[in-house]
């Protein structure tokens, strides 16, 4: 299987790619159109900022490329907010691929950034979450948040509840940092790898 991880330059590449390598996959770090298009798996981490990493994609004339892919997708932290339409951290147009927002978490009062371990609740079926108990916890790091709606397939709470998983078609999205987050974060990434996706999309 060819995996390859999205070289945006704004994300620890190096602990993703570590993860994989746990896993028996040996992925490719590029930044190369060609090579993300003929992946059986694409994987886009982000950390820092929404415009930083939106300038970098636009830069290396990925937009497009991102777009138009009919492979599984999986947005890690930064990366999943890159594929919702727009974020209001630089009020930036993102990739747009999963139709919902990101703005900034209404954390009542509970400080920022959401630093720590956080528990996920499973709000649809989905095959990423294959093997998890009710009591599963990710590694969250992040200010920005997309809110709970028809797309979100698992949510968590700090303040208020968001979406820590969403999905639209074939792509996927975790806010969290699988990468970080031990056994847990490693059964999501090898449901990420192995699942079947079928495209429905006429």
């Amino acid at each position: 299987m060819k995996v390859v991880v999205v070289d945006t330059e704004c994300a620890n590449l190096t602990s993703v790619c570590f993860a994989l390598e746990r896993l028996g996959y040996v992925p490719t770090v590029t930044d190369k159109a060609e090579l993300i298009r003929a992946a059986d798996r694409v994987i886009l981490p982000g950390v820092g900022t929404a415009r930083a990493a939106m300038r970098n994609i636009q830069r290396k004339q990925l937009v497009e490329t991102l777009q138009q892919l009919t492979q599984p997708v999986l947005g890690i932290c930064l990366g999943m907010q890159l594929l919702t339409e727009s974020s209001s951290e630089g009020d930036v147009d993102c990739l747009g691929v999963i139709p919902t927002q990101t703005r900034r978490l209404q954390a009542d009062g509970l400080p920022l950034p959401h630093m720590g371990w956080n528990q996920l609740q499973q709000r649809t079926d989905t095959p990423l979450l294959k093997g998890l108990d009710a009591a599963a916890y990710c590694y969250f790091v992040h200010s920005f948040a997309v809110p709970v709606d028809s797309y979100t397939i698992a949510s968590s709470h700090y303040g208020e509840d968001f979406a820590a998983m969403i999905q639209h078609q074939n792509f996927y999205g975790a806010q969290f940092h699988p990468e970080r987050s031990g056994s847990v974060g490693a059964t999501i990434l090898k449901n990420f790898l192995e699942s079947e996706y079928v495209d429905t999309r006429a």
